[in-house]
């Protein structure tokens, strides 16, 4: 089963490479941080390739160089809170590049690496639990990627795209605010579910419970 898993060295990547290696997966890994990828990579007897998502030329190369795909997992993000009266546009397009222009690069070149019955997983957001002060952009660039997934549900065919829906998850993202809210599942709990709808039917949207 060829997979390819973009931001791996997160939590939720990592943790998922992890689970879809010991379900047996031909691994792929990508992300920005060379030493984590390689470390990672190393550990699971993965490929990897260095890329950063928010440039789609990055991401052309990065299938121009894959064999068809089974399962495509894509968990780059970012958070980056600020209120809007001071957001900045650096911070902003780092946001939407990680949230929505990565994945939007990544279906348009990986959908037609798909094989038939293929699998892609977005990592969404729960709108409930987004909106909240601070996070404006988070949550513009997460509801963008929604309907952008029920858009490629439409025109991908002999594709499951499933929107992953989790709540809180203890990662490296809520460094940014402190720390991560009382009930947070960990990155562990996401990648088993995605694991197990993939050795399923598979689901438009994965809600992870918590």
């Amino acid at each position: 089963m060829n997979t390819l898993i973009l931001g791996a060295t997160g939590g939720i990547g990592a943790a998922t490479a992890r689970a879809l290696a010991a379900a047996g997966a031909t691994l792929t890994l990508s992300g920005r941080d060379e030493a984590r990828l390689s470390a990672l990579s190393s550990e699971l007897g993965a490929a990897s390739r260095v890329a950063d998502v928010g440039y789609e030329s990055h991401v052309k190369a990065l299938f121009e160089g894959l064999e068809s795909l089974d399962t495509l997992v894509y968990a780059a993000g970012a958070a980056l809170p600020e209120p809007l009266k001071d957001a900045d546009p650096g911070r902003v397009r780092a946001v939407w590049n990680a949230n929505y222009f990565g994945a939007l690069w990544v279906l348009k070149h990986g959908l037609g690496r798909m094989n038939k019955g293929g699998r892609v997983y977005l990592l969404g957001a729960r709108p409930e639990l987004v909106t909240a002060r601070g996070f404006s952009q988070y949550a513009a660039s997460k509801a963008a990627l929604a309907r952008a997934a029920e858009i490629a549900r439409l025109e991908a065919r002999g594709v499951t795209v499933t929107l992953v829906l989790p709540p809180a998850v203890d990662t490296g993202l809520w460094a940014q605010v402190g720390k991560a809210p009382r009930g947070a599942i960990s990155p562990d709990q996401v990648a088993q579910a995605i694991a197990t709808d993939r050795a399923g039917a598979g689901e438009p949207e994965l809600r992870v419970s918590g």
